[in-house]
């Protein structure tokens, strides 16, 4: 927390000067990037200031239960409004594609966890050692010393549960543990977000992960589980591209595999790959990413290209 005391100090100040800021959450959003601009919307309009969440994507189906806010596309807001933007985790993953849009007028907030962030904000607050973006708020909070409801602390722990896996991710250290005890006492409630996050799960959900799981094949000379979901796949299923986020976490469970990745088909001939390992495991899969023009964490990575999966006598391939 000492090393941001500086960058903790002007966002601050940044936000007590701020009528109007903007909240940018990146593309294809998870509970990361929704919880930590939820917690920043609740606080900002808590002291009286007009805040938007503005994203390439709506607020995902399965943490609507958790908050009837919701996500404003960027073709619907006008930008030059703002007195301040902070975009909150993956910034690369949408920001980039409006940072141009801003004068040097107004006040660009970056905060992220995950490393190689290549785009510059006039703030920037990035550091890979955090589990999530929803823990460097937390210590925002704590170093400026404000005091927060249940709401923001609902909401924190929603994107501290979302990026450790419920606890079982090698990121959490003893402070997440520590955290999340905190956010109890302010009465955040893990069972309601575990249970919207992990456990209740659709039939169209299970049976899209089904086909994931049947497709899974192992290559045993780089301890690799892989698998791949189509368009029709989804189709089929009467799901949605939200159900695919945690194939990937879960296939990197299964015992004598380094790590994992899924391949799935997205709208304009899109395929999108997430790689996920462990600690203990010793792979780095943003550099596996990086071959492919992504990038992310060392344990939770992904890439996009462009082309179509296709079934050939010998397995899936690209074309």
């Amino acid at each position: 927390m000492k090393k941001f005391s500086s960058e903790f100090k002007t966002l601050a100040y940044i936000i007590e000067k701020s009528k109007r800021i903007l909240l940018f959450a990146h593309s294809g959003s998870d509970s990361d990037t929704t919880g930590s601009t939820l917690a920043l919307k609740e606080y900002l309009q808590e002291l009286g200031k007009k805040a938007d969440i503005g994203c390439f994507d709506p607020l995902p189906k399965f943490l609507e239960e958790l908050t009837s806010k919701k996500f404003i596309f960027p073709d619907h807001l006008d930008f030059s409004s703002y007195d301040a933007v902070i975009a909150c985790d993956s910034v690369e993953r949408g920001f980039h594609k409006i940072a141009d849009h801003f004068s040097l007028k107004q006040a660009i907030v970056l905060i992220d966890h995950h490393p190689d962030i290549k785009i510059q904000g006039d703030v920037n607050i990035v550091d890979s050692s955090y589990s999530s973006v929803c823990e460097i708020i937390y210590d925002f909070f704590i170093f400026n010393q404000i005091q927060f409801n249940k709401t923001v602390a609902n909401h924190l722990m929603m994107g501290i549960l979302g990026d450790t896996g419920n606890f079982q991710h090698s990121n959490t250290t003893s402070r997440v543990m520590e955290i999340a005890s905190e956010l109890m006492k302010k009465g955040a409630s893990i069972s309601k977000i575990v249970g919207a996050v992990f456990t209740n799960k659709k039939i169209s959900t299970l049976k899209l992960w089904g086909k994931a799981f049947e497709k899974a094949r192992i290559n045993p000379e780089n301890g690799m589980i892989a698998t791949v979901l189509t368009k029709k796949d989804v189709e089929e299923c009467a799901s949605t591209m939200e159900d695919i986020a945690q194939v990937a976490s879960v296939l990197n469970t299964v015992p004598g595999t380094k790590f994992s990745l899924i391949l799935s088909e997205r709208e304009n001939n899109v395929i999108k790959g997430s790689l996920r390992s462990e600690d203990y495991k010793e792979v780095n899969v943003s550099e596996i990413a990086h071959r492919f023009g992504g990038g992310g964490h060392h344990l939770a990575s992904g890439f996009e290209i462009k082309g179509k999966i296709v079934e050939t006598k010998n397995g899936w391939k690209i074309i």
